[in-house]
C-alpha cells in the first residue's frame, strides 16, 4: 500500500511534531509512505470565504502531487474534508476523482481501512478529554453528532481506548464546536473566544490531565484561549502523538 503523507501547511509551520508522529506511526504499521515535497495549502482558507477561483491553483497542485498514491493520509479533519467534499469545483477527471475518494483523515484510516486493534508498547497513563472537530464529526463521520438519532460511535475514542493506561473523561457537551472555525475566529472574534472558553471550562471541570484531538487547528485555538485565561496546567496534544508515543515537543 503506497501512502501519500499530506501534512497541512499550519502543521508544517507550527506543529512539525504532529507531522513526525503521523509519519512514524504509519511507518510502524509497515506502510510505504511518501511525502511530496511540493505540497502546499489544500485551498481550504480560500474556499471557506467562497473564493473558489483563488483556491483552484492550490487544489490542482494537490491533485498533481498525490494522484499516484493508493491512499492520501492527513492528520487534520478539516483539510481532508476540503479535499473530499469541496474539490467539486474542479473538472472531475479520473485523477481528481481518485484523489477525492482516497484522501483519508488519520483516525478514519486507522479505524476503517487498517482496522487497528492494538498499539503495542504505547502507554499513556493519564485522564484525557477528547475533542473531535466539527469537520471530522459532521463532514467525515468520525463520531455520531448529538443532534442525530442512532447508535453512538466514536472512532477517535475507539483508538485511544487501545492505549494502555489511558482514561477518557466524560465531558458535558463533547461535540460542541470550540469556536475556531477557520476564518470564523477572525470574523466573529468575540463569539469564537467565548466558545473556546466554554470548552476549556468543560475540560477543567472534567478533571482532564490532557486534551487530545485529531485536529490541531482546534487545539491551537483552545490552547490560546486556555493560556489567556490562566489555564496552563492542561497540555493539548494531537491524537497521532499519543498513538505513536511522541514526539511531544
Amino acid at each position: 500500500m503506497k501512502i501519500g503523507l499530506f501534512i497541512p501547511c499550519y502543521i508544517d509551520a507550527i506543529y512539525p511534531e504532529v507531522g513526525i508522529a503521523t509519519l512514524e506511526l504509519l511507518e510502524k504499521l509497515g506502510l510505504d509512505v511518501g511525502f511530496p515535497l511540493e505540497q502546499t495549502c489544500c485551498g481550504q482558507p480560500m474556499t471557506n470565504e467562497g473564493d473558489f477561483e483563488s483556491a483552484k491553483a492550490a487544489e490542482e497542485l494537490f491533485v498533481k502531487n498525490f494522484k499516484d498514491f493508493d491512499y492520501i493520509i492527513g492528520p487534520a479533519g478539516s483539510c481532508v474534508k476540503q479535499v473530499r467534499v469541496h474539490y467539486d469545483k474542479l473538472e472531475q477527471t479520473d485523477e481528481v476523482k481518485h484523489v477525492r475518494e482516497k484522501t483519508y483523515e488519520l483516525v478514519e484510516f486507522l479505524h476503517d481501512i487498517l482496522k487497528i486493534k492494538s498499539f503495542p508498547g504505547i502507554s499513556f497513563p493519564y485522564k484525557v478529554a477528547l475533542h473531535n472537530s466539527c469537520s471530522s464529526i459532521r463532514g467525515l463521520n468520525i463520531a455520531k453528532p448529538s443532534e442525530r438519532m442512532g447508535k453512538p460511535f466514536n472512532k477517535s475514542a475507539d483508538l485511544l481506548q487501545l492505549v494502555d493506561g489511558l482514561e477518557l473523561v466524560e465531558l458535558s457537551r463533547p461535540d460542541e464546536c470550540c469556536g475556531f472555525g477557520g476564518t470564523f475566529c477572525v470574523t466573529d472574534e468575540a463569539v469564537s473566544a467565548k466558545m473556546g472558553h466554554d470548552k476549556v471550562e468543560d475540560y477543567v471541570a472534567s478533571g482532564a490531565e490532557y486534551v487530545v484531538s485529531p485536529d490541531m487547528s482546534c487545539l491551537m485555538h483552545q490552547m490560546s484561549v486556555a493560556h489567556k485565561n490562566g489555564v496552563t496546567h492542561i497540555p493539548f496534544l494531537h491524537i497521532a502523538q499519543v498513538l505513536n508515543g511522541g514526539p511531544f515537543k
